[in-house]
This record gives C-alpha cells, structure tokens and sequence, in this order.
C-alpha cells in the first residue's frame, strides 16, 4: 500500500507506482510529458512505469559500458538535454520525468528547473541513495572542474514517487553505496534506525525488507529540509561524511578504480565522526576496506578547498552532535585532514 510521506515541500509517495502516480498525472493536466533515464533505468525501469513518454532523453546512450555515471554529469551533458527538450517542443505547461539514481534526478532536474525559465518535474528514483537523499528536498546541479554538484540550484521537484521494487534492480555495490545514506541519516537523526542498522547481517542488504527502513530514512532528511530548504543552517548535517568523502569520489573517479559516491561518504563519515570507533565498526561491516595513497592527499585537499561549504577561505566539516539533529562545524586544515585519513590505515605509502 502506498503511503504519502509528510513533508510541506512536495508530495512524497512511498509505495506502487500503479497505485499514485496514474491518479496524480491525470490530476495536473500537463501538456506534455518528456522522460529522462540512463541506459540502465531505460531498459530495467522503464516498462515498469504506468504511463508512457512519448519523447525520451537517455543519459550515456552513446557512452561505452562501465563508464561511471558521475562522468556524465556535466553542462555538455545538459546541452544535449537542453536540445532534445527543444526539439521535442515543450512548453512550460510540461512535465520533465526523471527516472533513474542521482545523477540522472540532479541533471534532469537542474535542466528542467532552467529549461524556459523552469518547467514542472518529478522525481522516480531507481537506485537506494535516490530514494533516501537525492531525489528529495529540491538540489539540483552538475560537476564542474572535477568538483562535485558546483554548478546548481535549489529547486522543489513537483513530487518524488518512491518504489522499492526497483531496488531489485541493483547490483549488490550500487545497493551498499546508497546504504551508506541511510547510514548518515540515523547518525544524525534516528538512535532507533541506527540501533537497527547495527543488528542487520552484512550479507542482508538483498534481501532486506526495505519498506520501514525507507521511511525511516526519508523522515530524517524530510525533518530536516522543511526546517532549513536552502541550506542557510541545520540542512548543511546532511553533509556529514561528504566534505572528505566528496573530494574522494571526484579524485578516483579519475582512476581506473572509481568509488561509489556511498563508498566515498562510508570513508568519509569515518574521518569526520568526533568518536569514529563505533562507527568504523559498523561501516567496516558493510563496506569493503579501501587504501588511499598518500601520494593522492595534495589533489584531495585541492579537492576540499572547493567544497561548497567552505567559509572565509576555511575548509569545514559539518558533523553532528551528541544529540540528534544537532550539528557543529569543524575546521580542517592540511595536517588534520592528513591525520583524519590516517584513521583505520585509509593511506598507504
């Protein structure tokens, strides 16, 4: 049974897509509908949908297999969104669909949100990350000069429809990656859900009823965004693991062997956690051990002197406090973020 999910930004809807999105599309009377989807969600996810596009862009069609998604999430990426929009003929009474992970609902919306001065779009997230972060609260961007979501805007989608049955779509890696949001989530929200988390076999991801973990997961950051939409105070917790983790997905996404954007932040979490003991017992449990070269730390803290959340020249981290949606900042310079590295043998000469 779907349920509608509180939240006074949009419409969140956690369940059958037969059972919500039919009935609110024919409510919204659009004139038009245009689908965006990767070569994955096309051919796994798409026949799943109980409404037709009639005009479709797929992200990577053309690229070789294996490439990382995050490649593609670029401004020339947008242009040809921008020109299959155009070409198709929308207008601003039309509603942009993005099916797929992150990548594809940050760009798909970033493109629908300037798209003519912004048209309508919704949000049906495919992969476990999507559906517990990214598809909900509204940022929208791309990466620019290797640094992550720099170009961007905050953008309410209309709706997200979230369905479960697309997890069973997942490899196992992609399944662990936006585990590590629901991770964060409890860590900086709900003792409860951490306790959970904590009890789960490390084999179990496959076979997990995710229903009441995903509300769980959504209720944290829904909490947080309807009390801080643009990301002015509180909403910068959700960043936990993400100053470190980030500047580690944009720098091995260069390499021969990229991380996840949820292995990042695992890695990321555990260099930034105040009391990390606890913690690393848990992410260890999930997510495999990964060695960084030292020889990459002058890139990564390159990396970090761009991040978004930086202020008056200063690297900072945003991590939470003992008590649940309560946060600090900490300041980073390149000696601690040597020695937060160091945590758990994470460099290696």
């Amino acid at each position: 049974m779907t349920q509608r999910i509180p939240f006074s930004g949009h419409p969140i809807f956690l369940g059958p897509l037969a059972e919500s999105l039919p009935g609110w599309l024919d409510e919204q009377g659009y004139s038009s509908v245009f689908l965006i989807a990767d070569k994955n969600t096309n051919r796994l996810c798409r026949p799943a949908l109980p409404v037709q596009s009639a005009e479709a862009f797929v992200v990577g069609e053309t690229a070789h297999a294996g490439i990382p998604m995050e490649t593609l999430k670029t401004l020339p990426s947008c242009e040809a969104i921008w020109q299959a929009m155009f070409e198709a003929r929308l207008d601003r009474k039309a509603l942009v669909v993005n099916l797929g992970g992150g990548v594809v609902g940050d760009m798909g919306g970033f493109c629908a949100a300037t798209y003519k001065r912004g048209v309508d779009f919704i949000q049906i997230p495919t992969t476990l990350l999507a559906m517990t972060d990214a598809a909900i609260g509204g940022k929208l961007g791309v990466d620019f000069q290797g640094a992550k979501n720099a170009v961007g805007v905050f953008q309410y989608p209309a709706a997200v429809f979230i369905d479960p049955v697309f997890l069973k779509t997942l490899p196992a890696r992609e399944l662990r990656s936006g585990f590590a949001e629901v991770i964060k989530h409890a860590l900086i929200g709900d003792r409860a859900l951490w306790k959970k988390i904590q009890s789960m076999p490390a084999g179990s991801l496959a076979a997990t009823n995710w229903g009441g973990l995903l509300a769980d997961s959504i209720a944290v950051k829904t909490k947080i965004v309807a009390e801080d939409p643009r990301e002015a105070g509180i909403r910068a917790l959700l960043n936990f693991g993400h100053t470190i983790g980030h500047a580690l997905e944009s720098y091995f996404l260069k390499t021969a062997e990229p991380l996840t954007h949820g292995e990042a932040v695992a890695i990321g979490m555990l260099c930034e956690c105040p009391d990390a003991a606890e913690l690393a017992e848990t992410i260890l449990h999930f997510f495999p051990h990964r060695h960084i070269p030292e020889t990459a730390f002058p890139d990564l803290w390159k990396l970090m002197e761009q991040d978004k959340k930086n202020a008056s020249g200063t690297v900072r981290m945003a991590v939470p406090d003992a008590e649940p949606f309560s946060m600090r900042w900490v300041a980073l310079n390149p000696a601690e973020a040597f020695g937060r590295l160091q945590r758990y043998n994470l460099l290696s000469k």
